[in-house]
C-alpha cells in the first residue's frame, strides 16, 4: 500500500494564499491526486529509462520528464 506522503496539509497551507480550510474529504482527494501524480511521473521516468536502454530509473530521468509534464501543464 502507498503511503501518504508527508505533511502534505502542511505544505499545502504554507503555499496557499490566505487562510484556507481544508476539509476531510479535501485532503482525501489532494492526497489521491497527489499519488496520481506521483505514479504517472514514475510511470514516465521508466520509459525514459528505457529509450535510454538504462536498467535503473535515474534522477535526471524523473528531472527531465517533470520537466516536460510543467510545460504541459503550463502551455
Amino acid at each position: 500500500m502507498l503511503k501518504k506522503p508527508p505533511k502534505l496539509k502542511s505544505t499545502i497551507r504554507s503555499k496557499a494564499k490566505g487562510n484556507v480550510d481544508i476539509a476531510a474529504g479535501s485532503e482525501a482527494m489532494i492526497e489521491l491526486l497527489t499519488l496520481l501524480f506521483l505514479n504517472s511521473l514514475a510511470e514516465e521516468a521508466k520509459a525514459k529509462a528505457f529509450e535510454e536502454k538504462s536498467a535503473t530509473i535515474r534522477a535526471h530521468h524523473v528531472k527531465a520528464v517533470s520537466k516536460k509534464v510543467l510545460r504541459k501543464a503550463r502551455g
